[in-house]
């Protein structure tokens, strides 16, 4: 039992983008475009996908999974036989990012799980993203070749040594094609600066800087040195008996390079300003709706706990996802979020079997489309949700192999409660607490998702016309 469960239980929103990513009313169409992964029934606990990720341009996407490996697919050109056919993601390059490791000083096994992936916008031809597991965080460079040197002078053509006395003339080497490879080359390594889990890493919007959080600290890196790290954030207590809280997850301002928001499993957010002092213990604001007394319940302090925290891309607003809920907050109004939407509220009378069967303590993550009008988060069966915060209205979804024929239109999934089920409704007692949607991501400025589904990666569109 990890260290937050055992306390639990004691770049803007761009007006012109809105009518490419469209309102989520009764005419938006979401179909199938892939599906990526094997048949859950051959899937190991290593092919389960723990973390998902577009590029800043939309034109990579990286998943990350339990095994340690990263797989980055591209997007393909749109064809110029079918104009409004928009290109599939093809795997470009997968390597082994993080390997188990031993802490012998605490006897503890460090999982080489991937539990975040952030890019780095691009600068030259080569990509760049970072990849975390509990400890460390690496930076990778992940570059395409399709030239090689040859007709060096002291190597022969297969990179032996040559004998210096039969080396009589002087070579120019050249640079011949040869088949396009990429390459994934580890250029930093940022170790040992965590005591606990790291849940979160964010890039600066400096890009010079990024953080690390975990269960107690939140630690601030240069990308050019890896041996040292600034701690920002600390709520340590002198006795570890008086713990009260941990941080859940930390993100950066997109815009304003001084500040970032904290989360914690009392349901707070914190706002802190690196401006104000080194150490960013003291918030410069604090984010919480006051408990109802009349809803108080043995799970209240569960299900309040924050699981992901998102700044909007106009940074204007914060979304936050607990267990029931996904929260939207200004920026200027502290006291209670300005909305509220019901993830999955027909939960709320099955809390007990959902602590028994540790279902209760699933993270999921929250996501905003481009122009930061609709959101989208998880829930059990394979469903996901999207709240349109302009109609308020809602659709629930499923990623499942029965509807993944090509262009197939997802159609709406609801929910019964109780009482008479309608033919396409699906009972609350009935859903599959082992199928989850923990990850999904949001392509920066098109209506594309991507939604990890165990070992599955499924990719949907909005039907094009």
């Amino acid at each position: 039992m990890n260290l937050e469960r055992r306390q639990v239980h004691a770049i803007c929103g761009l007006s012109s983008w809105s009518s490419r990513l469209g309102a989520l009313t009764q005419d938006t169409l979401w179909c199938f475009s892939q599906l990526k992964g094997t048949v859950e029934i051959g899937a190991t606990e290593a092919d389960i996908i723990s973390t998902v990720e577009f590029n800043h341009t939309g034109e990579l996407l990286a998943t990350g999974d339990k095994g340690g490996r990263v797989v980055i697919f591209q997007r393909e050109q749109e064809s110029k036989n079918q104009v409004h056919r928009r290109g599939e993601y093809n795997v470009y390059s997968t390597f082994q990012s993080h390997e188990p490791e031993f802490d012998y000083l605490k006897s503890l096994e460090i999982e080489e799980k991937i539990n975040k992936i952030r890019w780095l916008p691009q600068q030259n031809a080569a990509y760049f993203l970072l990849s975390t597991n509990d400890k460390t965080v690496k930076l990778w460079k992940v570059s395409e070749r399709d030239k090689r040197p040859e007709g060096y002078n002291l190597k022969d053509e297969e990179g032996r040594l040559r004998d210096p006395a039969t080396i009589t003339t002087l070579r120019v080497p050249v640079l011949r094609p040869m088949d396009l490879m990429v390459e994934a080359t580890p250029r930093r390594v940022f170790a040992n600066a965590h005591t606990y889990h790291i849940n979160s890493i964010s890039v600066n919007s400096d890009y010079e800087t990024y953080m690390s959080a975990d269960d107690l600290r939140i630690n601030l890196w240069n990308f050019e040195i890896t041996n040292q790290s600034f701690n920002i954030v600390d709520i340590k207590p002198a006795n570890m008996e008086e713990l009260t809280e941990v941080i859940t997850a930390a993100e950066f301002h997109p815009h304003h390079c001084n500040t970032f928001v904290y989360s914690s499993s009392k349901g707070t957010i914190r706002l802190c300003d690196m401006r104000a002092s080194a150490l960013c213990d003291r918030h410069t604001k604090f984010f919480e709706e006051p408990e109802d007394p009349s809803n108080r319940s043995f799970f209240s302090e569960i299900i309040s706990s924050i699981s992901d925290v998102k700044f909007s891309h106009s940074g204007r607003y914060i979304m936050t996802r607990d267990y029931l809920t996904v929260k939207v907050w200004d920026l200027n109004m502290e006291n209670r979020p300005i909305e509220t939407y019901q993830v999955h509220d027909y939960l709320r009378s099955k809390l007990c079997s959902l602590y028994e069967n540790d279902c209760i303590f699933d993270k999921f993550e929250c996501v905003w489309n481009g122009s930061d009008s609709v959101i989208m988060t998880g829930s059990y069966n394979n469903f996901f949700r999207m709240f349109d915060r302009n109609t308020k209205r809602d659709v629930t979804l499923e990623a499942s192999r029965e509807n993944s024929k090509p262009r197939a239109i997802l159609k709406p999934r609801k929910v019964c409660v109780g009482g008479k089920r309608r033919k396409d409704e699906i009972s609350v007692d009935s859903l599959d607490f082992s199928k989850k949607i923990l990850h999904t991501a949001w392509h920066p400025s098109e209506n594309i998702i991507a939604v990890a589904a165990t070992n599955n990666l499924y990719i949907f569109q909005d039907k094009v016309n």
